[in-house]
């Protein structure tokens, strides 16, 4: 294998505190004794970047282990957390200052905890940042998962990331396996863009590069909540992987059915990824038509093809004031103008109504999972 070095995601475990209402991946969490070990993590690829994930990746308390392993592998690391385990969170960050932290908050206090049915949840993420924030942790910030409850609060919350001087990350919704989920959808397409059209606008102004791209990022995610084909080509599976808490190494996790490249608790890094099976969901990725725009593809991507991004902020930033309007993407006019249906749209999203979802679950997890809900019905 080349010496290229790899964007990686390693997701720790489908354990999951919260119960959001965007995400059923706590109805199917993954057993701890089959959850990743330190043993498969050390033979992992060489990555210039890794985000841990989950589920919530402080439910697992060998998760500074983890982090210890993963950076013998990685120049850089994030976790993304729902910022409950405040106290495991400080101690991380404690003994790994280059660590970043990302918050998922998904709205102001109400509608936060409406989402994600955490009670406190608001509370408890906040209260997190701001130690953060006054431990001086250099590589901190939150982020939202964008649909039509929180809407409203996008620039509320990006002024409060701004003045704390923190990161701030957007996604939107998205069905797949990994949600266990296929029935997300944002029904009033345009109120939710023009409120994504106020974040590029205050990212345009700011005095920070990184936020001119961010910009360019959220009027993807303005393109790809109209159903449109991707701003860059995808190239998960080709630069990009995630790895799951069975060792399983997927392309990513937006797929419909979870795609198995190969197992890395069975095989070498260099077996699996030079294997038939996995150039065969290269050829999948290739013929992928669910043009999503989820910040672990759109970032490679945004890297890799960096003149296209460069020459939409050149050109915005010459605009000298002028400010960013969504409906220079044919669509919008196109659906204002009555070109094309509320119907057609909501066709080429990824929702499907009728999808019996695969949660991605080897035999043994699912059986528990049965037990477990089988269980909570006889309380």
């Amino acid at each position: 294998m080349a010496d290229k070095k790899l964007n990686g995601t390693v997701i720790v475990t489908y354990r999951c505190n919260a119960r959001c209402s965007m995400c059923n991946r706590y109805k199917a969490p993954s057993r701890p004794e089959d959850e990743i070990s330190l043993e498969t993590i050390e033979k992992l690829p060489s990555m210039y970047f890794t985000n841990i994930t989950g589920g919530e990746p402080f439910i697992r308390t060998d998760l500074n282990d983890i982090v210890r392993e993963l950076f013998k592998k990685s120049d850089r690391i994030v976790i993304s957390t729902n910022g409950f385990f405040t106290d495991r969170i400080i101690e991380l960050c404690e003994e790994f200052p280059q660590v970043g932290i990302r918050i998922s908050i998904e709205g102001l206090r109400q509608t936060n905890d409406d989402i994600r049915g955490l009670e406190n949840g608001f509370e408890r993420g906040y209260s997190t940042l701001k130690k953060l924030v006054e431990m001086k942790h250099p590589d901190v910030g939150f982020g939202m998962t964008i649909q039509d409850r929180n809407a409203a609060d996008i620039a509320p919350l990006y002024r409060i990331s701004d003045e704390m001087g923190m990161e701030f990350a957007t996604a939107s919704l998205h069905n797949s396996f990994y949600f266990v989920e296929a029935k997300n959808i944002i029904n009033d397409r345009p109120m939710v863009a023009r409120s994504i059209e106020d974040l590029v606008n205050e990212l345009l102004k700011s005095n920070s590069p990184k936020k001119w791209f961010r910009a360019y990022f959220n009027h993807g995610l303005i393109n790809y909540i109209y159903g449109q084909p991707r701003l860059l080509p995808c190239d998960m599976a080709f630069d990009t992987f995630f790895i799951d808490p069975y060792g399983d190494v997927m392309p990513c996790n937006g797929t419909e059915d979870k795609e198995v490249m190969g197992n890395l608790k069975t095989q070498s890094w260099d077996e699996l990824w030079n294997s038939p099976q996995a150039d065969a969901v290269r050829a999948k990725v290739r013929r992928c038509d669910r043009a999503c725009w989820m910040i672990g593809s759109a970032s490679p991507a945004m890297h890799k093809y960096i003149w296209k991004p460069a020459w939409w902020v050149l050109r915005h930033k010459l605009k000298l004031g002028k400010k960013y309007d969504m409906h220079e993407l044919k669509v919008v006019r196109d659906y204002e103008e009555g070109g094309v249906t509320k119907e057609q749209l909501d066709a080429c999203s990824t929702c499907n109504t009728h999808a019996a979802v695969n949660d991605g679950l080897p035999e043994a997890s699912k059986y528990d999972a049965a037990l477990s809900k089988q269980s909570r019905r006889c309380k």
